[in-house]
């Protein structure tokens, strides 16, 4: 006779019972490894152990289980990681420095700064700057790496540097030079993007022929421009540079792709045609200084890691992180140049320093990754 439904999950309850003594027991267990690794200066991590383990388990599972048991146990060795790192405590040079950021937290940025920003007057980083501050002092850039520089060395206590955009996606330019320098997110803010075609006073579409822009904007605007095959484009360091270009050439076949009051600044026309493939356009600006600062509101972190090249690695990094039940709201890859298929990653998670348990997470994260890079705790503004 077959058994009830109601039986069959007795006996899994039954089941379940007994996992969870066992589960008990071996975290107890895990307690004494945790201690024994503290006195003798062990690390948390080892490999060539949970290799062994998985080896063994996977074995005495047999053929039709040992993909699903090896599931489970890389699930338990990394809870088991995180329970060792909760006794052990967050004791790390890098632990230190969040703990003594979160107790220096600060109200609020000031109402006045010197702010270095890419591109000149008119530009997007422009708008993003006044959300942050009410009277700011903007030194402008000719790039990217011209901002990073200004914070890094002092000329500027801080800089604005579009990260990316709700429909052209990451700045991978400020992604790469974020590996070559010092600095620290402590404030975020999303930028609606309205991107207009401007022209001299008088000129049509019909007399366009070359288009110029940042190559993002551009990017936002290629089903237009898909739609004019014979409008030569042209990738400029900014939108602004850009519509300043045009109204300096004084050609009525030159467009910039910029915002409108871009064109009022510079004295051009906006032509009718809509330009952007979405109305709804935002880009997302860091705010950055060279030293960690922590503001009342900071709930995003965002983290530079190189993983380990090997199997597992990057699943040993996210299992922390969904072991603490934070949520992962960005994962960005970009290649390490000169090397064979290797990534850097970069995480944004929604946490604060404020909590021991947070400090507790990264600094674990911070002892399995190859490279482990701090960039900030923030507010972001909308």
């Amino acid at each position: 006779m077959e058994k009830d439904l109601n039986d069959i999950r007795t006996r899994l309850d039954e089941i379940d019972t007994r996992l969870t003594g066992l589960f008990a027991e071996r975290m107890r267990t895990v307690a004494q490894v945790a201690t024994y690794k503290k006195e003798h200066g062990l690390p948390i991590l080892d490999t060539a152990r949970e290799r062994e383990v998985l080896n063994r388990v996977t074995l005495d599972a047999g053929q039709d289980l040992e993909h699903y048991m090896k599931i489970l146990y890389q699930t338990l060795f990394s809870v088991s990681r995180a329970y060792q790192a909760d006794r052990l405590g967050a004791d790390s040079p890098l632990a230190e420095m969040l703990t003594q950021a979160a107790a220096s937290r600060k109200d609020a940025l000031p109402n006045r700064a010197m702010v270095a920003c890419q591109g000149t007057e008119g530009a997007y980083s422009q708008q993003a700057c006044q959300r942050l501050f009410e009277y700011p002092d903007i030194l402008y850039m000719n790039t990217f790496g011209d901002v990073f520089n200004a914070v890094e060395k002092g000329m500027c206590p801080y800089g604005v540097l579009p990260i990316e955009n709700s429909t052209a996606g990451s700045v991978t330019q400020v992604y790469d030079l974020m590996e070559k320098h010092r600095f620290h997110i402590v404030r975020a803010v999303r930028q609606r993007v309205s991107h207009r075609l401007l022209a001299m006073p008088g000129a049509r579409l019909t007399d366009i022929t070359e288009v110029v822009s940042h190559e993002q904007a551009l990017r936002q605007c290629g089903a237009f421009l898909a739609q004019h095959p014979g409008i030569r484009v042209t990738a400029m360091d900014n939108t602004a540079v850009a519509a300043r270009y045009v109204a300096e050439s004084g050609r009525r076949d030159l467009a910039a792709i910029a915002s409108e009051s871009s064109g009022a600044l510079y004295g051009l026309n906006v032509l009718p045609e809509a330009v952007m493939d979405s109305d709804s356009n935002f880009t997302r600006f860091i705010l950055i200084t060279r030293d960690l600062a922590l503001y009342d509101g900071a709930n995003r972190i965002s983290l530079m890691l190189t993983a380990a090249h090997r199997p597992g690695s990057l699943y040993r990094l996210l299992s922390h992180i969904a072991a603490a039940d934070v949520n992962l709201t960005k994962l960005e890859s970009r290649p390490i140049p000169g090397s064979d298929f290797e990534f850097r990653f970069f995480f944004d998670i929604e946490a604060s320093i404020s909590e021991e348990s947070t400090i507790r997470l990264i600094d674990q994260l911070s002892r399995e990754a190859d490279r482990f890079v701090f960039l900030g705790n923030y507010e972001e503004l909308r």
